[in-house]
């Protein structure tokens, strides 16, 4: 039990060092009543731009602390209970052990969990080894020579590990604590603890996913790369087996974490009798503006402050045909990347390093999407929807997975693009002035046009001319959603646990993996370990 001190604010040019002090005043204790303490958050509130402030939430251990509470008579002021992490492990015995679908964020915490609790899991990964995925990617980006089973899509740590690494959600669960926690244990910066928008940086995401396998193989796991699951042996409408590059693997538990864009996984799992729906989605495009401008817009006078790292932004606005457009994995300091997992097909994505360093600022920008836009009555039409549009986003431009790019001001009249402004594309393999109108829904155009001039008047420069555009950006979240039970199995096949992004259930690296520990507490409350 500890004591919780919210909403302590600090200018920006108070000294750090003053926080304790000033939890000690907010308490009405004395300082040396503290035995120990650490910051739980910390947010930067920069809607005064003239006046920026720190606010934190801070964590003390002290003596009589109801007395301590009760004495403070604030509701800032409250005891922090400490939550107990033992799970009651079930008695049944496991014929096999657990197998685990995927590397990223769902599967890689479901096997770190379940190999710290002993039950010694399977992981099987179509990609590469975090480092050899890098050379693949890297060979992709610079010649446009795409591996299909490794790429920023598919590999270990998932696509979110050649993104940005925001650590940043809405779910409110303890387990997120865990997440954070190990991710600092794998080396990690200790911030992302407290920091109001956490983010590790592509850079540093894959030596923590590197450390974090480690661990695993460590207490008993197993990590098969270059694995790709081929199909599910189901008998009496159970799991019995899967076979993966022509190996059948006996297996009674499997946790499926595909990830958003296992496309022909899905079709597999469809053909399998799985049972599966179309779900709702965005599409959009990349756009890029300099990252001092987008500092200043958030900052004002101290967009230059030491205190202030890179700025973002989250925006949201509602057409008049009652459409969603928003912001969508803002990247501050960054680029954009090619993100392709499928033979002549374009997609984009945004990706930083820790130190948000680089000239750009880039995010998506995209529309929402629904069953009424897709065609047919297949759960795997939205996926289909996907595939058509990068489909025709390669063609326009021109083929070699080079993207097709406007100028905003451009994209909002309509006309093509001649010559750059004073922003520069990040994206590689390389880019065509194109309009992009071409390769999306007209009412996914319009939608953003008018997204665009609502934005501007938020962020000032926002439509500015010069403001880079690029096509297109489909991967924000899973096109199906793989229906479950109560205890997270698959409504169709007994032993079955769709978990994480790809089976339609998180949105992002602490949700996926969140969603992966839940997932593996179901399977551990049944089962004893097999050490």
């Amino acid at each position: 039990m500890s004591v919780r001190v919210s909403n302590i604010t600090m200018s920006i040019d108070e000294d750090i060092e003053g926080l304790k002090k000033r939890a000690a005043k907010k308490a009405r204790i004395s300082i040396n009543e503290i035995k120990d303490f650490k910051i739980l958050k910390e947010s930067i509130d920069a809607r005064k731009k003239d006046s920026i402030k720190f606010n934190y939430t801070v964590e003390m251990f002290c003596e009589n602390e109801d007395k301590l509470v009760a004495r403070a008579n604030d509701k800032d002021v409250s005891i922090e209970e400490e939550y107990n992490e033992e799970l009651k492990l079930g008695t049944k015995k496991m014929n096999h052990r657990p197998v685990i679908i995927g590397m990223g964020p769902a599967g890689m915490f479901a096997g770190l969990f379940m190999a710290q609790k002993g039950y010694r899991p399977l992981i099987i990964e179509r990609g590469e080894r975090v480092e050899d995925r890098t050379k693949s990617i890297e060979k992709f980006w610079s010649t446009g020579e795409l591996n299909l089973e490794s790429n920023v899509q598919f590999g270990e740590g998932g696509a979110g590990t050649f993104s940005d690494g925001k650590l940043t959600t809405r779910i409110k669960d303890i387990r997120c604590d865990f997440v954070l926690r190990e991710l600092v244990n794998a080396g990690a910066p200790k911030e992302i603890l407290y920091s109001g928008k956490p983010h590790v940086g592509t850079d540093i995401l894959k030596i923590v996913v590197k450390n974090i396998r480690n661990k695993i193989i460590e207490l008993g796991g197993e990590i098969r790369f270059n694995s790709k699951l081929e199909s599910l042996i189901v008998k009496d409408k159970a799991i019995s087996a899967i076979i993966v590059n022509g190996e059948e693997i006996p297996c009674d538990n499997l946790i499926l974490a595909i990830g958003h864009s296992s496309r022909d996984t899905y079709e597999m799992l469809y053909k399998s009798g799985v049972f599966m729906e179309a779900k709702a989605f965005s599409i959009g495009v990349r756009v890029e503006h300099s990252q001092a401008m987008i500092n200043e817009s958030q900052y004002g006078k101290y967009a230059e402050h030491p205190r202030l790292k890179a700025a973002d932004y989250r925006l949201t606005y509602n057409t008049k045909e009652k459409r969603g457009v928003y912001s969508f994995c803002m990247c501050p300091g960054g680029e954009v990347v090619a993100a392709a997992s499928e033979e002549k097909m374009l997609v984009t994505n945004g990706m930083s390093h820790y130190k948000r360093d680089k000239e750009n600022a880039n995010s998506a920008i995209v529309v929402t999407v629904g069953d009424k836009d897709f065609e047919g009555t297949s759960p795997l039409k939205g996926m289909e929807f996907q595939r058509h549009y990068e489909r025709l986003a390669y063609l326009v431009g021109g083929g070699e997975y080079k993207a097709p790019v406007q100028l905003v001001g451009d994209f909002l009249q309509d006309r093509v693009s001649t010559k750059l402004g004073n922003i520069k594309p990040s994206y590689k393999p390389g880019y065509e002035f194109k309009e992009l109108k071409d390769c999306l829904p007209s009412y996914v155009t319009e939608s953003l046009k008018e997204g665009f001039v609502n934005f501007d008047r938020k962020i000032r420069g926002f439509a500015n001319n010069d403001a880079i555009v690029t096509g297109i950006e489909t991967r924000t979240s899973a096109p199906v959603r793989i229906l479950r039970n109560e205890k997270l199995k698959s409504i169709s096949i007994e032993g079955l646990y769709p978990a994480g992004e790809g089976a339609g259930f998180a949105g992002g690296i602490v949700s996926a993996a969140v969603d992966g520990l839940k997932v593996a507490e179901n399977i551990m409350q049944d089962y004893k370990p097999l050490y």
